[in-house]
């Protein structure tokens, strides 16, 4: 404990860069060292800034201090670069953090076969089913999947992954128990407890713009291959590619309608040389010599239903299907077809949430209190619900029932 609070000295000095940070352990030896170096050796370590060596030389340790209590407090594991189990595969990049936080378990990454699934923050419906289409069939088959978990297709992975029973990873540009944005609580939770919630900022990190590209070399970093799904030629997804490029990650890429803004950077990406996937498979075969008896090929992609045709290849800005105004005052679509399942498989607050929803749409507090059931619980059902198809999400956070309970008289 005493050593570790050190790399948090260390890995919390404003204007100190990864990259200068690994210089200075590389000089020093153990953040120890360089906590206790005589301020004229900083020196003599090359690429160091005036910023830099002048946070170098504030020895404060109230804000390490401060870190290990928060962390002990929200059950945060913090792993350092110095460790045993921090992945060789991220260990290798050329800037990698110096100290990693950790929300869940902790996979053996230098072991899996991970995939990073991203995307717009502003997909259209094929977008949005692709995702979640990549997701699920690379867990169900084998493989971890590594995300953002932003809105769009980063949280369509995560969700499709799953779905399917798999493990996950999210990588956040924040604190790891800070919920950005806010709409995606509930799947933090689901992912912390399939998987792990993954940062290099101390809990209690509020997001910044800036942190999401310097976030994206994480993600690249702990994965075998990058898959972009839909995004602009300059977005935050073709900065991942980049960062992959730069790491001899592979690199995939999903096809789309030639006539969609979304479809430029997987079209230039495939143009110049990624793999071009339509499933998971396409993925999988790239990894199955490398990883004998480890992944499961499939036949056929598992069923899912897909898009409506109408909303393939919608711009960016364009409003998904979910998006669209509601059909009646009471937020209900009377045209659309809601199939009848059994109350077996389902938990009583699944249920309750069901029953609550067949009049119409509302937001989960309103949930709340029409159910009584605690807000935590709410959340976590109506992700599984999501999960299973079973609630559709709105603008607004509102959530409506996609299908309606058997009661006994319908067949």
């Amino acid at each position: 404990m005493a050593a570790l609070k050190y790399w948090l000295w260390l890995s919390t000095r404003k204007g100190v860069r990864p990259e200068q940070t690994g210089r200075l352990l590389e000089h020093f030896g153990t953040p120890e060292r360089a906590y206790y170096a005589d301020p004229e050796e900083y020196d003599l370590v090359e690429g160091l800034t005036p910023a830099a060596r002048n946070a170098l030389r504030d020895k404060s340790l109230e804000r390490a201090d401060a870190i290990l209590g928060e962390c002990d407090r929200l059950g945060v594991r913090i792993l350092t670069f110095g460790d045993a189990d921090y992945p060789d595969r991220l260990k290798n990049i050329y800037d990698p953090p110096a100290v990693l936080y950790v929300k869940g378990r902790l996979p053996a990454f230098d072991e899996e076969i991970a995939v990073a699934v991203v995307g717009s923050r502003k997909p259209s419906a094929y977008g949005r089913w692709m995702a979640g289409k990549l997701g699920m069939e690379l867990a169900a088959h084998g493989a971890l999947v590594v995300s953002g978990i932003a809105q769009g297709l980063d949280s369509e992975a995560l969700k499709g992954a799953l779905r399917a029973g798999g493990a996950v990873v999210s990588v956040l540009g924040c604190g790891v128990d800070v919920h950005y944005p806010r709409e995606n609580r509930w799947l933090y939770e689901d992912v912390a407890a399939h998987g792990a919630l993954i940062s290099e900022y101390p809990p209690g990190t509020e997001p910044e713009g800036w942190f999401f590209p310097v976030r994206n070399r994480i993600i690249s970093g702990l994965s075998l291959g990058v898959v972009a799904v839909e995004c602009g030629l300059r977005s935050g997804t073709m900065s991942t590619v980049k960062q992959a490029l730069d790491q001899d990650r592979d690199i995939f890429a999903v096809p789309g309608p030639v006539t969609s803004l979304l479809s430029e950077g997987p079209h230039r990406l495939i143009q110049q040389g990624a793999k071009l996937v339509t499933g998971g498979a396409d993925i999988l075969r790239e990894y199955a010599d490398l990883y004998p008896g480890r992944l499961r090929i499939p036949d056929q992609p598992l069923t899912q239903e897909p898009p409506p045709p109408a909303e393939e290849g919608a711009p960016e800005d364009a409003a998904a299907p979910e998006e669209r105004e509601p059909a009646d005052e009471k937020g209900v679509d009377k045209g659309a077809q809601q199939a009848y399942i059994d109350r077996s498989g389902l938990t009583d607050d699944q249920i309750d949430l069901l029953l609550a929803l067949a009049g119409g749409r509302h937001t989960a507090d309103e949930l709340v209190d029409l159910t009584q059931i605690p807000a935590r619980r709410v959340l976590s059902a109506l992700t599984m619900l999501q999960l299973l198809g079973h609630v559709r999400e709105h603008p607004g956070r509102r959530f409506e029932a996609a299908v309606r309970l058997r009661t006994g008289e319908e067949s």
